[in-house]
């Protein structure tokens, strides 16, 4: 008798790609999932540490579903229809224990590195009184004990390749929570992704909190990087785009760079945090870069690949910081142009060390200089999305749009396209001509193979009948 799984998931793509493999786990004990927690045999809420009163809103969401608990046994009384309530990922890593302290009626309580064990949890939780606790960095790595995928990951799919962090930002909390850094092997890496493409996956994320710092022993026992990574994996027939994220700018070698000129399946698109362009701010974060170390990483991005769009991570109001450094940021996006970035107020996170700084940063402050910066790169955005009005792009569809006949997909350069067409086209990648362009998506129709584009290029009309 197969039982229900709920799992909503909070923050990151590593975040989204741990949910995933959770169900993968729970799929031998009869767990499938469902769309809502109401009748849930087990609820995990996979939660992320980075935002803002990430602990409240994990309690509040606990509070709604205790009910929904309460309610599931008394209707099986004298029964075994428990539900077993589980808070997972790096809310419950970093603060285990005081979930169980604030809400016992929580059954298991597990960190991020140890969802490969849920097994015996659920085992341990079924028959026991009390919270399971499991917090603990194992010596083995997850992604040695964990099942291969249950079901096909979709059209465009995930792929956790690395995990944790050596940096020590002083505002993250990931290496507290993820640990340190590890690499999985290449094999493994490959194993995987061609399960997925067999599967009818076409385009792969990879995964990491330091994805580029990725670094493995490949098939033939030579050291590779991610740039080597990439090219093995643009050998899989059928894969025919390739992603990662997130990445440092201390990690991004010659190799990588070169990746993104000769390989073609890896798409023009490129999450680069910067988080301030002021020196002095960059090194009180501990970036251990500078602001022109970063445009000159983009200049050689940008002169093996000029067709490469940059998004960035920005936060403002980290404390200490002046009129001067937030200038500085302004400039730095002003000179580097951006396709889209993220932008945060400065927030302390309990156990770093930019949380115990005296110098805060008023909070009117952090929002007039958030506003200020999220116009400025509000409008590079929507001058990027119009330049790509009359041009045709490769556009990868994989769903239905809002409207009857209607489809949505990814460009190369991570915009939303929706164009009408036959949904025999969905999972397929199509020549669209974009003949509208809006700050958050584009709009286009199909068009024939006479504007047919490489699959990462976007082509004006004349050069496509040229």
């Amino acid at each position: 008798m197969s039982k229900k799984l709920f799992i909503k998931t909070w923050g990151c793509q590593m975040n989204v790609y741990d949910s995933a493999r959770m169900a993968d786990v729970l799929a031998p004990l009869g767990y499938r999932p469902v769309d809502e927690p109401e009748g849930a045999d087990m609820v995990i809420l996979n939660t992320c540490h980075i935002r803002e009163k990430a602990a409240d809103k994990v309690f509040s969401e606990l509070g709604r579903l205790r009910i929904l608990k309460d309610e599931k046994a008394v209707a099986n009384t004298g029964g075994d229809g428990k539900m077993i309530l589980a808070v997972a990922g790096c809310v419950a890593q970093a603060e285990g224990e005081e979930i169980v302290a604030r809400a016992p009626y929580v059954d298991m309580v597990f960190g991020p590195q140890t969802y490969h064990t849920l097994p015996e949890m659920v085992a341990k939780a079924s028959r026991a009184a009390g919270s399971v606790l499991n917090t603990d960095f194992p010596a083995e790595s997850k992604f040695d004990f964990l099942p291969e995928e249950a079901t096909s990951q979709g059209v465009a799919a995930f792929l956790a390749v690395q995990e944790g962090c050596d940096k020590f930002c002083t505002f993250c909390v990931v290496p507290y929570t993820r640990g340190a850094e590890f690499s999985r092997p290449a094999d493994q890496i490959l194993a995987e992704a061609r399960r997925l493409v067999a599967g009818g996956t076409r385009e792969i994320s990879l995964l990491g909190q330091n994805v580029n710092a990725w670094h493995g022993d490949g098939p033939n026992g030579s050291s590779w990087g991610l740039g080597r990574l990439i090219r093995a994996l643009a050998e899989i027939d059928g894969l025919a785009r390739i992603r990662y994220t997130t990445s440092h700018p201390r990690d991004m070698d010659d190799e990588l760079i070169r990746a993104h000129a000769e390989v073609p399946q890896l798409m023009p698109y490129l999450h680069l945090p910067v988080q301030s362009g002021s020196d002095r701010i960059l090194a009180a974060m501990n970036r251990k870069h500078s602001g022109d170390d970063y445009r000159r990483l983009v200049d050689r991005l940008r002169a093996v690949n000029p067709d490469l769009a940059l998004s960035s991570d920005f936060i403002v109001g980290f404390p200490g910081e002046s009129d001067a450094d937030f200038a500085a940021t302004l400039k730095l996006v002003t000179d580097v142009g951006y396709a889209q970035a993220y932008s945060f107020k400065y927030s302390p996170r309990p156990g770093t060390p930019a949380a115990l700084e005296s110098k805060q940063v008023p909070e009117d402050v952090k929002e007039a200089r958030l506003q200020a910066l999220q116009q400025l790169i509000g409008a590079q955005q929507v001058a990027f999305n119009h330049s790509f009005v009359g041009r045709t792009m490769p556009v990868l569809f994989d769903r239905k749009g809002r409207r009857p006949g209607q489809l949505l997909g990814r460009s190369p350069w991570m915009q939303s396209v929706h164009a009408d067409a036959n949904e025999r086209l969905l999972n397929q990648i199509v020549e669209v001509r974009i003949e509208d362009a809006r700050p958050n998506s584009l709009a286009g129709r199909i068009v024939t193979g006479e504007f047919a584009s490489t699959a990462g290029r976007a082509v004006d009309h004349a050069e496509a009948r040229a």
